[in-house]
């Protein structure tokens, strides 16, 4: 990519504004030493518009931009299913969820397993998360970021990922999720900012100068089996990166992704992860967290504009790319201008870096109130907590620079995230499920549905290979599901258990601002399915 002076600049300040206001907001009080709650949940003191701008940051990442951008054009618009059901999802979370996690005050999702059951789920489920975060995200979001930079600027895999790893350090190691929060709402501008910019040059480029709306509609009418939303077998076929015929079906199995596993990535995802229900867990309030959630859900609505739409741009347009996940760097490259690349890149960065910080701080949070606290030293004052968070912060951020170019082999590496993390889910997600809202689960259930997890999983894999794995994710969370109840049944002999939670009147709370929000996110996504089906 040719950047021009003015590019430069441009993306060069973006940089500087991110670590200066990293830098400033981690500053501390004269007289007033961090502890872990002004460490590890901004103190908390997060208004709505800061929770909702995090959240997004937080969620978009590389992945996004360049692995949903792939199947964009592997798959068209039906990948947007999981920016349109988790608008939904977001709703649910905030309405159920979050009043319980505020009302019980802790630090990690872990932590609350500790409260709903006793301590051994506890550590199985941070052993689970500190193994996903490290293996699956944090490496996957270096590695597809330092793709995208070989693809823009031609710079090599491994100094990619290392200039992106020290970014997202430099700034959110020393200031913890306050840092990263405030910064946050300033990654979302430009986020969402430039990647809009790139999506209208592109649709303006295909409609040969006639405008984004007339290149949108071009787009729909030349490739319309790039515009359902439900995909049947043998509907969409596509040869993968290794010359390999696929049926899309196998990725997004018709009615069984509104119906089926999709809710459990979603839910799982929102409803039970650490670097998500962080910023809820360090809102002012629970009305500040549940309208926040609102904005959110709001913007997940906008993103597939942001993130499929030129993947899909770049099938029309023939790409000659290699791989699925180049097109979107090779759109940018070829259709965003002088002038404007420098904002479009940061938009990139922007997403990646912000991810990377979240997930860095998360991890830590993890390991520092989890293990290291209740296992290693249970004595430590708040300053040697703080000490250790910035410590493994930076350790697991080195295992993920040393990991991630082994993801080279990959097609579609959004769809390893959704699959690999897909072992893990069903069974978790049943734990948090059944400890929420059935007072009858025991301790004993949660550790057997935590145990055989990823056995269950895989053994599932194993025996029906043929099978969706969005519809085996559905199968796995109704078994393990199932297990809990029998167990705790057998078990409790019917009993409440004693850590159950009573959701008696006044803990799901909602306010009329929150309620309208809901609505109009409801009729929103009810309509792009109608129009898309």
């Amino acid at each position: 990519m040719e950047f021009a002076p003015v590019d430069y600049i441009v993306f060069a300040a973006y940089c500087l504004l991110i670590v200066c206001i990293g830098l400033w907001v981690s500053r501390e009080k004269a007289g007033h030493k961090k502890d872990a709650e002004d460490y590890f949940l901004a103190s908390k003191a997060l208004p709505w518009w800061a929770i909702g701008a995090s959240l997004i940051a937080s969620n978009i990442s590389a992945e996004q931009f360049i692995g949903m951008s792939g199947s964009g054009f592997r798959l068209g618009l039906a990948i947007a299913s999981y920016e349109w059901m988790a608008a939904i999802t977001l709703l649910l979370v905030a309405w159920l969820f979050i009043p319980i996690y505020l009302k019980k005050g802790i630090f990690t999702m872990p932590q609350f397993l500790e409260v709903r059951y006793d301590a051994r789920v506890r550590t199985l489920l941070a052993v689970f998360w500190l193994l996903v975060y490290v293996f699956v995200n944090l490496t996957s979001v270096l590695y597809l970021g330092a793709l995208a930079l070989k693809g823009i600027m031609g710079v090599e895999l491994w100094i990619g990922i290392i200039v992106l790893a020290l970014f997202a350090a430099v700034y959110s190691v020393y200031g913890g999720l306050k840092a990263v929060a405030w910064t946050d709402v300033v990654q979302v501008f430009f986020l969402v900012g430039g990647g809009l910019l790139t999506t209208i040059l592109a649709l303006h480029a295909f409609s040969a100068g006639q405008g984004p709306l007339a290149g949108l509609l071009r787009l729909i009418e030349e490739a319309p089996d790039r515009f359902n939303m439900i995909l049947f077998q043998d509907e969409l076929l596509y040869t993968n990166d290794k010359g390999v015929v696929q049926d899309a079906y196998d990725l997004l199995p018709g009615l069984g992704v509104l119906i089926g596993g999709l809710w459990i990535a979603n839910l799982f995802y929102w409803g039970c992860n650490q670097y998500i229900i962080q910023r809820a867990l360090a809102a002012r309030s629970l009305r500040e967290a549940q309208r926040g959630v609102a904005f959110a859900a709001y913007l997940k609505l906008l993103l597939p504009l942001i993130v499929v739409v030129p993947g899909i741009v770049a099938y029309a347009l023939n790409a000659p790319i290699d791989a699925a996940d180049e097109a979107y760097p090779w759109l940018l490259n070829a259709y965003v201008g002088p002038g404007l690349k420098g904002l479009a890149f940061a938009a990139l960065i922007a997403a990646i870096v912000s991810s990377l910080a979240s997930m860095m701080n998360s991890t830590a949070t993890i390991f520092t109130m989890d293990i290291y606290r209740n296992y290693i030293n249970k004595a430590a004052e708040q300053a040697i907590l703080v000490r250790t968070g910035r410590i493994v912060a930076l350790v697991c951020m080195a295992i993920a620079v040393c990991l991630a170019p082994l993801l080279s082999s990959l097609d579609q590496v959004f769809q390893y995230i959704q699959e690999f993390t897909g072992f893990v889910s069903p069974g978790v997600l049943a734990i948090f499920i059944m400890g929420l809202f059935w007072k009858k689960a025991t301790a004993n259930s949660a550790v057997v549905s935590a145990v055989l997890s990823i056995p269950l999983t895989w053994a599932m894999k194993w025996l029906f290979p043929g099978l969706p794995f969005l519809d085996r994710m559905g199968i796995a969370f109704v078994i393990s599901v199932a297990l809990i109840v029998i167990l705790s049944l057998v078990e409790g002999k019917g009993q409440d258990s004693k850590k159950g939670i009573r959701l008696g009147s006044g803990v799901l709370q909602t306010d009329p601002l929150f309620v309208g929000l809901a609505f109009g996110v409801l009729v929103i996504t009810t309509a792009l399915y109608v129009l898309f089906w």
